[in-house]
Parts: C-alpha cells; sequence; structure tokens
C-alpha cells in the first residue's frame, strides 16, 4: 500500500467524499453543496497554508473556476441552445418527424434515434429532448400507442452521441479543459467522433430493435384517460352539493368511485372521515385522481378545485376567472425554464397567464399536497403541473419559451430568426472544428451575433443560464486543482494501482470505465469527471500507459448516465412524461450501459493505443 499523503491531502480528499455524499442527497440543492466545497478549501487553506514545489497555495485560486475556459464555453453555448429553442429553429424537420413516425412507425423510428444523437454531438441535449418530447408524445397518442416506448429510447440516443465531440456534453467540455490544464495535448472537436460513433451506432440498433419490446407499456399520461394521478383539493362552496350533505351521501354521488385521502375544516383542522360527517361551507376534501376524475367530481358535487377567493387575494387576480369554457393541461417544468426552482406565486403565474394551477404531480410522491400550498411550493424538474384556462390562455402558454405543455398538439415556437440562429451554430462549429479559433471564443463570438441580430435578448441570456451547473463546474474544478496540488490525486492513483496490480493497462482502463459509469449515475457527472481526469492521468503516467484513452475513458464513462431518473436532468424529464418508474431505468440502461462498456474497451485501446 502506498504511504500516506501530507494532512492537507488527507483532508481535500475527505472533503471530496463528503461532497460526493451529499451531491447524491435529494435534500441538498447541488448549488449549496458546491458553495459549501469553495468556503471549505478557501477558508481551510487561508488558515492552514499550503506550499507546493512552486510556491505558496493562494486560497484565492480556487475561484479561477468561475473564469475557466470550459466553463466559460459551457455557458456560451447553453446561450446558443436557448436561441435553437426560442426561434424553433429544427421546427421542419420535426415535424416531418411527426408526420412520419405516425405514417411509418419503424423506419422513422429508426431516422429519428439517429438525428437525435447527431444533433446532441453539436448542440446541448436538453433543448434536444425538449424539442421531441412533444413530437413522440402526439405521434404515439395519435397512433394509440404508448409515449413510454418512444422516449426512453430517445433520451438514450441523445445521450449517446453527446459524448462524441468535445462540446457535446458540459462534461465533455470539463475533461477536455482539465486535461489540457494538466499538460496534454489539447483534443479537438471531432478527434473521438469515430470511437463515439462506432459505439453510439451499436446503441442505437439497440435502442431501435430491443428496448421498445422490453420496456413495460404504460398508458398513455396526457390524455383525458391519464394514468397519471394528481392531488389536488375540493373546495365546498355554500351552492355546492356537498353543502349539508354526508360523507356518505357525497361518495355515493361519485358513484362510490371518489377517494378522500383527508376533511380539513378552518385553518387546518382535521376531521374524522366517518360515513356520518356533514360537510359544510368551506370544507376541504383532499382527493388524488386523474385529472378528467378530479374534473368530473368537481361537476357531481358543485364543488371547486381551486379557492377563488383565495387566489384573487394570494396571486393579485383582478377578477375571478371564469368556470365555464375552459381546459385542462399539464405543464412539465424542465431544467431552465421559469418555473424550475421558482414557486408560482414569486412569479405571479396565474396573474400572468391567466390561467389556475389545480393539482401538482410529483414523481415518486403519493402523499396528498395542499391546493393553497401548491402556490409557495419550490418547483423541481420533472414536476407536472395541472392548470385550467381558456383556450387562448393554454395557448399561450405553448407559446412561452421555457414551458412545455404536455398534450398532442403542442405547437413549438417558430420565428423568422431560425436561419440566423442555425447559421451561428454553424459558424461555431465550423471554426472550431477547423481550429481557426478555439470554442470558447467562437462561443462567445456566437452569443454575440445572436444578441446583435436580435435572435434573443438579455431575458433569453438569463433564462439560459443555470446556477446549479455553473456553480457546480466551479466547485468541481477547485476540488479537481486541490486535489492534485497536495498530491492527493497521486496518492488515490496509487490506490487503484495497488487494487488492480497484475492487471494489463486495457483491463485497468475498463475498470476505470465501470468506476466513472456507477459513479455518474449517483453523483452529477461533472463532479465525477473533474475528479476523475486528472486520477486517471496520473494511473496512466504510473502504469507507463499513454494518457489519451485514459482520460476518454472518464469522458464516455462519466456520459453513461443511463440508469437512475436522478443521474441526469432528462432523464427526470421523460420520466414524468412517460410515466416510467425507477425499474424501467434499469431494465433498459443496464444492457445499454453494459455493451458500451464493451464497445469503448476494445474500441479505445485500438484508434487511442496504450
Amino acid at each position: 500500500m502506498p504511504a500516506l499523503p501530507d494532512p492537507h491531502a488527507l483532508a481535500v480528499i475527505a472533503l471530496t467524499i463528503v461532497a460526493f455524499y451529499l451531491f447524491t442527497r435529494n435534500d441538498v440543492p447541488l448549488q449549496t453543496t458546491s458553495l459549501g466545497v469553495l468556503a471549505a478549501l478557501t477558508v481551510g487553506f487561508q488558515l492552514w497554508p499550503y506550499t507546493t514545489a512552486s510556491g505558496p497555495l493562494k486560497p484565492n485560486t480556487f475561484f479561477l473556476g468561475f473564469g475557466h475556459e470550459a466553463l466559460v464555453t459551457i455557458i456560451a453555448l447553453m446561450i446558443i441552445g436557448r436561441g435553437l429553442v426560442v426561434t424553433g429553429a429544427l421546427e421542419p424537420v420535426a415535424r416531418v418527424f411527426s408526420r412520419a413516425i405516425s405514417n411509418y412507425p419503424m423506419p422513422a423510428m429508426l431516422v429519428m434515434l439517429v438525428f437525435c444523437a447527431a444533433a446532441s454531438s453539436v448542440m446541448n441535449d436538453t433543448p434536444v429532448v425538449v424539442l421531441m418530447m412533444p413530437i413522440l408524445i402526439g405521434a404515439a397518442l395519435r397512433a394509440k400507442g404508448s409515449p413510454s416506448q418512444m422516449l426512453l429510447p430517445m433520451n438514450y440516443a441523445v445521450l449517446l452521441d453527446g459524448m462524441g465531440t468535445t462540446i457535446g456534453t458540459s462534461t465533455n467540455l470539463l475533461v477536455v479543459s482539465i486535461a489540457a490544464d494538466l499538460g496534454l495535448k489539447p483534443f479537438g472537436m471531432f478527434d473521438f467522433i469515430h470511437v463515439a460513433a462506432l459505439a453510439a451506432g451499436v446503441g442505437i440498433l439497440y435502442l431501435w430493435l430491443v428496448l421498445p419490446r422490453i420496456l413495460p407499456k404504460r398508458d398513455p399520461p396526457l390524455t383525458d384517460t391519464s394514468p397519471r394521478v394528481f392531488s389536488a383539493v375540493l373546495h365546498i362552496t355554500e351552492e355546492s352539493y356537498a353543502n349539508g350533505k354526508t360523507v356518505a351521501e357525497v361518495l355515493d354521488k361519485s358513484s362510490r368511485e371518489m377517494r378522500v385521502d383527508r376533511i380539513e375544516r378552518g385553518e387546518g383542522v382535521v376531521l374524522a372521515k366517518l360515513p356520518t360527517l356533514t360537510l359544510h361551507e368551506g370544507d376541504r376534501l383532499f382527493v388524488s385522481d386523474t385529472p378528467a376524475n378530479l374534473k368530473e367530481y368537481e361537476t357531481l358535487l358543485g364543488a371547486s378545485l381551486y379557492d377563488t377567493e383565495y387566489l384573487a387575494k394570494r396571486l393579485d387576480l383582478e377578477e375571478p376567472l371564469p368556470t365555464h369554457g375552459q381546459q385542462a393541461a399539464e405543464v412539465i417544468v424542465t431544467e431552465g425554464s421559469l418555473l424550475h426552482n421558482r414557486t408560482l406565486s414569486s412569479i405571479r403565474f396565474a396573474a400572468i397567464y391567466n390561467v389556475i394551477f389545480l393539482a401538482l404531480h410529483r414523481t415518486g410522491t403519493t402523499q396528498p399536497t395542499r391546493n393553497m400550498d401548491i402556490s409557495d411550493t419550490v418547483l423541481e424538474t420533472g414536476d407536472v403541473l395541472l392548470v385550467q384556462g381558456t383556450e387562448e390562455a393554454i395557448n399561450k402558454l405553448k407559446h412561452t419559451t421555457g414551458l412545455l405543455v404536455l398534450d398532442q398538439t403542442t405547437d413549438l415556437p417558430h420565428t423568422n430568426k431560425a436561419p440566423v440562429a442555425l447559421a451561428v451554430l454553424a459558424a461555431v462549429v465550423a471554426l472550431a472544428a477547423t481550429k481557426t479559433i478555439p470554442i470558447a471564443i467562437s462561443a462567445l463570438l456566437g452569443v454575440g451575433m445572436l444578441l446583435v441580430t436580435r435572435v434573443i435578448d438579455w431575458k433569453d441570456v438569463g433564462a439560459s443560464l443555470s446556477t446549479r451547473i455553473i456553480m457546480l463546474v466551479a466547485a468541481s474544478l477547485a476540488l479537481g486543482s486541490a486535489l492534485t496540488a497536495t498530491g492527493g490525486t497521486d496518492y488515490i492513483a496509487q490506490l487503484c494501482i495497488a487494487a488492480t496490480t497484475g492487471l494489463p493497462p486495457q483491463a485497468i482502463l475498463g475498470l476505470l470505465m465501470l468506476l466513472m459509469a456507477l459513479l455518474t449515475n449517483f453523483v452529477s457527472n461533472n463532479a465525477a469527471a473533474a475528479i476523475g481526469t486528472p486520477i486517471a492521468i496520473s494511473i496512466a503516467y504510473t502504469v507507463g500507459a499513454a494518457p489519451e484513452p485514459f482520460v476518454l475513458a472518464i469522458l464516455f464513462g462519466a456520459n453513461l448516465c443511463y440508469a437512475t431518473p436522478m443521474a441526469y436532468q432528462t432523464n427526470l424529464m421523460v420520466m414524468s412524461a412517460g410515466a416510467y418508474r425507477f425499474s424501467d431505468f434499469l431494465i433498459g440502461s443496464v444492457p445499454l450501459a453494459l455493451l458500451m462498456l464493451v464497445c469503448f474497451s476494445f474500441l479505445l485501446p485500438h484508434f487511442f493505443p496504450l
């Protein structure tokens, strides 16, 4: 076993372990953990100074991640991706797919998978998934099929080829930038696309021919017969049938199909659900059911799924919303949308869009949610809101950038600026691919062009940025820098070498990739990659192998985030829209991940000799 490193290295290793644990906690925001890591590093090295071979390690160097080339590039590409979304630049292709999938499902499915994989290699994967979700859902509903057999294959196809270029994912940018910082020759944009493309070809065949057949069929979640269960509240008014009736009489009115979770009166007083209990005006029945059934109960009982007086007072509505001629729609909260990590009351959602929110569905949550508390609930990626409004109001939601209304008639945004957005993306890729200028500079120029040509405005710029990504990348870079400077990466590398003594470099390469694949499904892939890259380079030098294939093993392994819904934001998006269960991800992802590991284990040493 290698000798223990100095106390500073041990402290940084311990901080890394704690950070990884906190990254797995859903109840601790990634931003909070990232800020805590930065604070611990800067304060720790300020109180206990450390001197490297090149001089004292200044604590403020851990803030340099905010200006790192990788983070600048990631942010610029997020903004360019926003330009593609707000202009509907890919709408013509999407419309063709929508018709083709309905008429020629198998061939169109293959073309769609290839398109998604190719698109994700040059643009952020989240906009691709946002674009394709309503198209596939609509096609599945028209064909009376199940969206669940299309959405997960599409999501995996996006993730597959996103690892094929340096700009395909933020993880790729992070890995190649860290490797360049550590002295390796910088990877070009397409230097490893052949490896990723060959592996992705095998993966796409699996997604096309196998995965749809092994995935359980889930009922379409976005029609009037939706199986998605929402928690809601029925408010008893003076005119309600239920006013003055017993619980038994109310249940008989619904043919005993309505399930009442609890009954409240006044300020949160919970009443026993006795059949003889008489209901009065102001009582609230907490129920859980599908949107269609909830609306039916509202009609049968003459009750209301929302408290008009409460909404008018709390949400600044000028007048009560009409109760007739309205539609119900489901709105998914996506990463980067105006609802993400916000509350409905803070953005005055009802007042701005002239809709009311009836219920909330949160994946994995079965407890009823108080209707009047929905407005103060911090919304997460994958949450689905059931809203009600006029046709005009619902259409306004559909055309609002960053909101995804999940129904079979969703319209994509479109403007005459779409060609400009596509031209800017093509120019950014071309300049970086030909090595005319670095990708960070070409991407910044692209953002400038989008602003000058008014394809986007500063509001779009702000909406495209993710504090989660920014803080996570900065903290991960700081941790990796601290590990390298204190010798922590060398110590971890020596432990890995000791654990794999006697194995050939190719086997060590495969095990390293497997470790990343396991880790990335429970912690952020950016965090795993940032810590893993310097360790991989140290291992390569220790065993006398070329570092490039080991760096790519980290890159590819950290992108195999298939197995759990929380492993990647697009997993959560399709989980909610496709009514998937946790087990569905395991069923679909384990064979795919094993295929990718086998492919990369053979392809990497072939194209990048050890």
